[in-house]
């Protein structure tokens, strides 16, 4: 397991509170109130340790396949549909959702090896992100990447608490399936809109790794 590059400074950050917590009130608690003094420790040490784990990059066997589109993110699929996507299609398409709680990984990989050939941030709200409307009204990062197969688009999206999308693709280049492009800090959800003729190997309510579970196939 390593850790993200853009955890350093939080992490630092959250180090350095942790450590002048614990030295305040080790030096005007532990004499009087011994089990004050401790539970501050843990809470703190618990949250340190939070911190640092959703930052973590586990080490995993990713799966390459051209035929098929691999997850993009870790977390709990939420909504499978057939939508109207409005953005960049203009057409129908089959949507999968993954939810992504605090506790997961979030490192977004990309779901297949081709060219990007859309990519769009997009300002907006911080509605849940399981709400029905985060798809189109929240802060979000669409890109869309084709292949011999054809052309999905993939969208980062910010929850209530994510305040921050990283994405780290451009226009004109070429993804590897499996890559890391991009990460969303602290919760969050990532859209994957398929072609109508995608068939689909995830079930509602399904746990699924980034990089690893195979999400559709051509």
């Amino acid at each position: 397991m390593t850790i993200h590059r853009e955890g350093y400074k939080t992490i630092a950050i959250t180090a350095l509170i942790f450590g002048l917590l614990n030295l305040v009130s080790f030096t005007f608690l532990s004499a009087g109130s011994p089990w004050l003094a401790m539970i501050v420790f843990v809470v703190t040490l618990f949250f340190l340790l939070f911190i640092i784990s959703f930052f973590r990059i586990p080490n995993r066997i990713l799966s390459i396949n051209e035929g098929q589109i691999i997850c993009p993110a870790d977390g709990k699929v939420v909504v499978i549909e057939e939508v109207t996507e409005v953005e960049y299609f203009k057409d129908k398409r089959i949507q999968v959702s993954i939810f992504m709680s605090p506790a997961n990984v979030h490192v977004n990989r990309n779901p297949i090896t081709g060219e990007v050939i859309y990519n769009q941030y997009h300002k907006g709200k911080y509605l849940v992100a399981w709400h029905p409307k985060s798809s189109t009204e929240n802060e979000r990062w669409s890109v869309v990447a084709r292949n011999g197969h054809g052309e999905i688009l993939y969208k980062q999206i910010a929850g209530a608490l994510a305040k921050r999308i990283c994405n780290y693709t451009s226009v004109g280049h070429a993804v590897q399936q499996g890559d890391e492009y991009g990460f969303i800090k602290f919760g969050s959800r990532v859209d994957v809109l398929l072609p109508l003729t995608a068939k689909i190997h995830v079930q509602i309510n399904e746990v699924v790794k980034g990089g690893v579970t195979v999400l559709a196939s051509w």
